[in-house]
């Protein structure tokens, strides 16, 4: 055990810290060949020589057994309940769109936390705010007043309507997280078509195909996935599903009975597919005709990632919402979320039809407020709108190179995904252990959510990262072990 780990130290000292690419110079070539004579010479079994020096050639591969980051991992492990499934490395700093694990290495987060980081890590302004209102005031419950929970409000209805977005937003309500955010939603829906039908026939909710809305259970019951929903069946009555953008059906789908239908103007996790136009109007004008409300999920592809505030702002006002539902980027990791409503559906809630303890707290109605201000800014939005066409240069060269394994990019601003025919997981692998984190979603879709701030030196650093992790799974025929559960529904063995 001693000398492999002296081994795999000398290893480490020589490895590259740019794409493997950088192996092509002499340097390199002569770093790599030290390594691989020295380990060759050994007493190592075999397994442990070829690891060793496949590890050479990594900038950070991932951490072995016998590393700091897995006595860690082993440690803790065990006492949590094992709801994901998570690769080695163990992130403990970052800053920009970089982040650091506990041994000290750097990656480059094509991420954001699942769509999360839109300011990017640990930004000045976000933490300088927390720290301000943490040490003035953090919770008081929603018993009483709090400045900054209908400041909070006021700036998430002024500035949907001044971004051209959902013209008749008028109120909202302020929670903790997405998920709380669609449940806020449903409970609106529901209480608003029993208030226009008092008998509880009108109580049907419409979702779609591919879609996902969160976790807790009226939430899930909407998120039509047979995978996720059978562990904890039977779902809530009432729900009904649809297939994305097909409006020939909605006549059917539809109807009197129906008190609301919530839908992703891009689905995220279902693969990044983008609503047409033609189908959002075609809702629209369906929940006009039978009174149900239209709720846009808005969790993952709104605040500026689309390069517009909210990604429905693009379409006429004939295709907007009557409720919509943020969270994700309104924190920047921060857990928050917002459930916007029109006049309509607020006249239809009274008091104590739904709540929450922590909802609306001033530390986290402060951070969102700071945040909202700054996603609003319309130099941010172009620049999400010139670096969504980056990526789509960056993703036909890779197409070009790799036409029998990459298909279609879709998506809109910093929000795509990059169609794969094969199962995408032993990319994910290959360009994390050369210092880039992406994700999956769909069905072999990789899916590109970075920090809005990224900057275009980072796209093609990263770009070039990945076309190195392609060239090793695609060309080189590496084994490159598959790194699983990479969706916020994901599952499988690591």
């Amino acid at each position: 055990m001693a000398m492999r780990q002296c081994m795999r130290r000398a290893g480490a000292s020589l490895r590259p810290c740019t794409p493997i690419r950088s192996l092509a110079t002499s340097r390199g070539r002569g770093a790599a060949a030290a390594t691989a004579t020295a380990v060759q010479g050994s007493n190592l079994p075999q397994e442990v020589i070829e690891s060793i020096q496949r590890d050479t050639t990594l900038c950070n591969p991932d951490p072995h057994p016998d590393s700091k980051t897995a006595g860690l991992v082993t440690d803790q492990l065990q006492y949590m309940v094992p709801t994901y499934v998570r690769p080695m490395p163990m992130f403990e700093k970052g800053e920009g769109c970089y982040l650091w694990d506990v041994e000290n290495r750097q990656y480059l987060d094509f991420t954001a936390g699942i769509a999360v980081n839109a300011l990017g890590h640990c930004d000045p302004g976000v933490t300088q705010t927390i720290q301000n209102q943490a040490a003035q005031l953090m919770h008081t419950s929603n018993l009483y007043h709090n400045p900054w929970t209908g400041l909070l409000s006021k700036e998430l209805v002024s500035r949907t309507k001044q971004s051209g977005a959902m013209q008749d937003a008028a109120r909202a309500f302020i929670c903790n997280s997405g998920s709380e955010a669609n449940e806020a939603a449903i409970k609106f829906a529901r209480k608003a078509g029993r208030t226009l039908d008092p008998s509880g026939e009108k109580h049907r909710i419409l979702s779609f195909h591919q879609s996902f809305h969160g976790r807790t259970l009226g939430a899930l019951s909407a998120t039509p996935n047979p995978k996720y929903q059978k562990p904890f069946a039977p779902m809530l009555p009432g729900f009904h599903y649809g297939t994305f953008n097909d409006i020939a059906a909605l006549d059917t789908l539809i109807t009197d009975k129906t008190c609301g239908v919530i839908v992703e103007p891009i689905q995220g996790e279902g693969g990044v597919n983008v609503a047409t136009e033609e189908f959002l109007l075609a809702l629209r004008r369906r929940c006009n005709e039978t009174g149900a409300l239209l709720i846009f999920d808005e969790i993952q592809c709104g605040l500026g990632r689309t390069g517009s505030l909210w990604a429905h702002g693009d379409h006429p006002s004939e295709a907007h919402p009557d409720i919509l539902t943020t969270a994700k980027a309104l924190g920047n990791g921060f857990p928050v979320g917002a459930t916007l409503v029109s006049e309509k559906v607020s006249s239809m809630i009274q008091t104590g039809d739904h709540g929450t303890t922590f909802g609306g707290n001033p530390l986290g109605a402060r951070v969102a407020h700071h945040i909202i201000g700054r996603l609003s800014d319309p130099q941010l939005q172009q620049s999400v709108r010139q670096k969504e066409q980056v990526f789509r240069q960056c993703f036909g060269r890779l197409q070009q190179r790799f036409p029998q394994q990459i298909g279609e990019t879709r998506g809109k601003g910093l929000m795509l995904g990059l169609q794969l025919h094969d199962d995408p997981a032993p990319i994910i692998t290959a360009a994390r252990e050369r210092g880039l984190l992406i994700i999956t979603c769909g069905t072999n879709t990789l899916r590109f959510v970075p920090p809005l701030i990224i900057t275009q030196a980072e796209i093609e650093k990263g770009m070039a990262i990945l076309e190195d992790a392609m060239t090793a799974v695609f060309a080189t025929n590496e084994h490159v072990p598959p790194t699983r559960g990479q969706q916020e529904m994901g599952g499988g063995s690591a």
